[in-house]
């Protein structure tokens, strides 16, 4: 399996605008693609601003295959409006 961690830096005051991005847009899209595990979005304890998105996905082809599908790249305009910056760091589950 393959886990992606995504840090999102979100605009102060675009908080509530992001978790609904991602819990009622990004997610059931992400859902839907072939090999997809979980999704599961956590904000940081001593900032309302830093989130981690943690993607899990059965190998790294599906991940690949999420990240350069239509509804993916369809996604990324609304999400770039909520976040200054992001950073991805790639994970192999080992067990």
């Amino acid at each position: 399996m393959i886990e992606r961690h995504i840090t999102f830096n979100v605009y102060p005051d675009k908080e509530a605008a992001f978790e609904e991005f991602i819990t009622g847009a990004y997610r059931p899209a992400m859902a839907k693609s072939p090999g997809f595990v979980k999704c599961e979005l956590l904000r940081e304890a001593d900032s309302t601003t830093r989130y981690q998105l943690v993607l899990r996905f059965e190998d790294a082809d599906s991940a690949a295959a999420w990240r350069t599908s239509e509804v993916h790249q369809g996604l990324q305009p609304a999400l770039k409006l909520l976040h200054l910056d992001m950073a991805i760091q790639g994970y192999q589950v080992i067990g």
